[in-house]
Parts: C-alpha cells; structure tokens; sequence
C-alpha cells in the first residue's frame, strides 16, 4: 500500500467485475496514516482516469483493536459498529444484510424492507489482490512458475525480532526460513544463533532446529506451525521463552472481545499463569491450571482467536518445558532483558517501532492514563 496502491486498487477492480459486485471497501487502521493517504489518492487517481468510475470505492479508517483484521468483526466495523466478531461467516450474511442474525449489534430494519436478504459479500487481503492484476496479465502459468507445487508465487515476509534490520521482503514461496530471515532482516548479529520463530501470534513455535522448513503453506505444516500472514518474530538464544508465551497470551486476552466467555476468561487465567511463573511466583498448581484451561478456550469462539491462544502457548509449553520448570524451581527469571511486545506501529530503514501502549492497555479496551 505504501510502494504501490494501485495494484491493490486495479486488483478490487477486477475482483468487483468478475462477482458483478456495485461497490468494494478498503479497509485500513486510522492510525496508517500513510496507507490511507496513498491509497485514497491512488483510487482518485484511477478514477480520473476512467479506470474505476463504474464502481463506488469506498475507504475505511477503522480502530487499532486486531480483531479489526477478522473478516466478521471488519464487516461491523464498515457498517459503524465496533469489531465484534458475527456468528455467520460473510458468504452467508455480509454487508449491510437484512436478516434475522447478525452481530452483537442489532440492525434497523427499514419498514417494509425483506428481512431475509443475506447480501453474501466478498473478503479477501491486500496481498492476494494485489496479485490478481499480474496474474491477469501475465497469466496463471507465469504466477505458477515461482513457488511450490501447494503454494504457488511469492509472499511478502516481515522479519523482527532479535535480528540486524527489521524489515519487510517480498521472497519465492518455498524458501528455507533461515533463508528468509537472513534475505529479509540481515540475519542475527554475530554470535547469536535462533532459538525460536512465530509466524505472529496465531501459529505453533518453530524451533532452531527447524529453520530448513521452507515458508510454504505445506511446508509450515509439516513442522506443526503454519504460514499465516508470513510476519516472522525472531528470538535468539538470550531470550525467555516463558517470558515470550506471557506477552502473546497477554496480547491475546486483551484483544479478545469478550463475546466468547471461555475465550475471554481461559485466556485471562492463563495469561495470570504464565505471568505469575515469569515472575517467579508460579508453581506447579499454574501448570495444571493452564494444561486444564487451553483445550477448552476455544469453546463457543466465533473467531480465530481462541484457537491462537491454544496453538501458541502449547507450543511453546511442549517445545521448552525446561523453562517452565526452571522458573518454578527457582523462582525467578534467569534471562536479564525485557522484550517489547511485538506489535508494529511502523517499519523503516531497517528499523521497527513497536506499540508502546500495549501495557496500558485494559482487557475492556480502555487505557490506563500514562
């Protein structure tokens, strides 16, 4: 969006004439003021040139929460309400529909309106549109020349973490993580060696010795983890995994929006869990509590996010048992850092800037004052 909106716009466009659809809806956090600003002006643009004047585009600025980025809860976000996952999936109610269930919000009816109308509606991301207009152009067979046979093409990677220069690549699908991390961010500074990577917060831990895997939906897979939006987060051999597991489970119960009870409760406990262990007051018993809560987190989830809960921290449970134990036995943290959560606000010049007010953040999605 920030190097070239056009070909996400061009790429709506095609997607809109090949469903026959009257209008299409960008959505973008308030606070990318970049994105916002190129993109509007790339679909001015177009538009002045004749481009895409027979199809209302129309550009939302939504909040920060991440369940902004789930399918349902952007579908309330575009209608003006707050990003509270639906029940229906949007090929079943989408847009501005007229039916009987529908969000956590109810919806007006006008008098005289067919209540019965779903408005089936199309979402998909930024990256796969913005392949749609080289693949029209090129053809299926060029796209289909990169890749695997299971995951054709390339995917843009962002790598951060405990790496030389955070950044954003876009690499053949198919390549060996190590591969990957080195290419895109410059490897590890001299000395350090990977202890563990996450494909964000919603997949299961890929270990240092798995670095070989490639970045493939299969490939992924086949190690127990998954490919997700391809965003790396690298930690080296200095780093707490404990302390790792604790921030993304905090993450996590914050952003839940609290329609799901076991989700919002499970991954409250189990973030006051890992946080009690982190900080060496934990024992045994928190074990057990978290082993008893993640199979049933997900109960009842109308979104994904449950199931990350679950995937993460069991990972990370099973591959560095060790830690946990440690930090019973102890009663303390033996690594001396403190990590941010890595939730990016930008990235630049080889440089990230993290979310600074991930700490005051309430589980009401309210801010404690500074």
């Amino acid at each position: 969006m920030r190097a070239n909106p056009y070909q996400l716009v061009e790429g709506l466009m095609i997607a809109a004439f090949a469903v026959e659809a009257a209008e299409v809806y960008i959505c973008i956090k308030a606070s990318y003021e970049t994105e916002l600003e190129r993109v509007t002006v790339a679909v001015q643009e177009l538009q002045q040139a004749g481009i895409c004047d027979d199809c209302t585009v129309n550009i939302v600025a939504g909040p920060d929460e991440y369940l902004f980025g789930e399918e349902k809860a952007m579908l309330e976000v575009i209608e003006g309400k707050s990003p509270l996952p639906r029940l229906f999936p949007p090929y079943e109610q989408g847009l501005f529909a007229r039916s009987p269930e529908l969000g956590w919000e109810a919806t007006p009816v006008a008098v005289g309106a067919r209540s019965d109308d779903p408005h089936p509606t199309l979402v998909n991301n930024v990256e796969t549109m913005s392949n749609v207009p080289h693949i029209l152009a090129r053809g299926a067979d060029w796209f289909r020349s990169m890749g695997t046979a299971g995951s054709p093409g390339t995917v843009v990677c962002t790598v951060v973490g405990d790496v030389v220069a955070p950044d954003v690549g876009e690499v053949e699908l198919g390549t060996a993580l190590r591969d990957v991390i080195d290419a895109v961010s410059s490897g590890l500074p001299e000395g350090r060696t990977v202890k563990a990577v996450f494909s964000g917060v919603a997949n299961a831990v890929v270990t240092g010795a798995d670095l070989d895997v490639p970045v493939s939906y299969e490939g992924l897979a086949a190690v127990g983890s998954g490919m997700g939006s391809a965003g790396f987060i690298v930690y080296d051999d200095t780093a707490c995994m404990v302390d790792a597991a604790y921030r993304f489970s905090r993450f996590l119960s914050i952003e839940s929006c609290g329609q799901c009870s076991p989700c919002k409760l499970g991954s409250a406990e189990i973030t006051q869990c890992l946080q009690r262990i982190e900080t060496g007051a934990g024992t045994d018993r928190d074990l057990e509590i978290m082993r008893g809560w993640l199979p049933r987190v997900t109960d009842g989830s109308r979104c994904y996010l449950a199931s990350e809960e679950r995937i993460v921290v069991s990972s990370i449970l099973r591959a560095f048992p060790e830690e946990f134990a440690d930090h019973i036995e102890h009663h303390r943290c033996p690594v001396d850092r403190q990590d941010p959560m890595p939730k990016l606000v930008d990235l630049a010049g080889g440089h990230a800037t993290y979310d600074e007010t991930f700490w005051r953040k309430r589980s009401d999605w309210t801010y404690d004052p500074e």
